[in-house]
């Protein structure tokens, strides 16, 4: 499938996340620990806010991430608060560009990491399902686009956790009156630059992996000696679809069927059931 991080908190390096941890995301793109697949190199992208805008800028390249030379020379540039990246892994989806997450509308990005189970046999119905002022936004030929802007027709910009639940259950009546017996397999995040939402949830009820970071103020008095953790502010937050090392205690599990949001450096989780 895909491997994804959404990161927010004190300004960082894109390579600090990207490149420099033992497990980074670009060393998942060819070699992932907990992934559906090991190899992720059909694609990658980067969504970041800048300081001029509120809408996010996006790189995205159909190269596999270990082999970009781009994006080594951008993630030695450029400092971020809050970034989405994502390195994919197709599930029967074209590799093109306008394929590669995070998705953007507006203000609002999202990536995802799981599949609409036999996407080609409910494609049609839930395309059809999108708002027509939306419809013309669709530019590319994967399910997790397609979730987006279910999403944002069901109020995602008012409600998240609300609106992806609306999505899923409208996803999981069509597929399974199609004869689709678990429609959905998801790990999503969204942000609108302020506060992200990431969820983990499958119509089976055994979803892909994902985890979040402990506190931060937790981890510099378990480890005095390390550097990595003295240039980061308390409430700097990171939800990955794997640990991006081996450093005991950082990284906690998000539970099966959960909603986490990130605001202003604090965590909330509260059970996720599609409505």
């Amino acid at each position: 499938m895909c491997r994804w991080l959404a990161y927010s908190g004190s300004p960082v390096l894109l390579e600090e996340i990207l490149y420099r941890p033992e497990n980074s995301l670009v060393m998942q793109s060819k070699h992932a620990r907990l992934g559906a697949t090991a190899v992720n190199g059909d694609g990658f992208g980067i969504g970041w806010y800048g300081a001029v805008t509120g809408t996010p800028a996006l790189f995205l390249s159909t190269e596999p991430a270990w082999n970009d030379r781009n994006l080594r020379e951008l993630a030695a540039q450029i400092t971020v608060d809050r970034v989405f990246a994502h390195v994919r892994a197709s599930t029967g989806a074209a590799v093109q560009r306008t394929n590669c997450h995070p998705f953007r509308y507006r203000n609002w990005l999202w990536m995802h990491n799981g599949l609409i189970a036999k996407f080609p046999l409910v494609r049609r119905e839930l395309v059809l399902a999108v708002q027509p002022e939306l419809y013309p936004l669709l530019e590319g030929s994967t399910d997790s686009e397609v979730m987006f802007y279910l999403a944002i027709g069901f109020g995602l910009e008012l409600d998240p956790p609300a609106a992806v639940a609306r999505m899923v259950a409208f996803v999981e009546e069509v597929g399974r009156r199609h004869g689709v017996e678990f429609p959905v397999q998801m790990t999503v995040a969204t942000t609108d630059g302020t506060t992200t939402w990431a969820f983990r949830y499958s119509s089976r009820g055994k979803s892909r992996s994902l985890f979040h970071s402990a506190d931060v103020s937790t981890l510099r008095a378990q480890y005095p000696d390390n550097p990595a953790l003295h240039d980061l502010a308390d409430g700097s937050r990171l939800i990955v679809s794997e640990p991006l090392g081996d450093l005991h205690g950082a990284w906690l599990e998000v539970p099966e069927s959960t909603c986490v949001v990130v605001k202003a450096g604090e965590e909330q989780f509260s059970g996720f059931t599609p409505a």
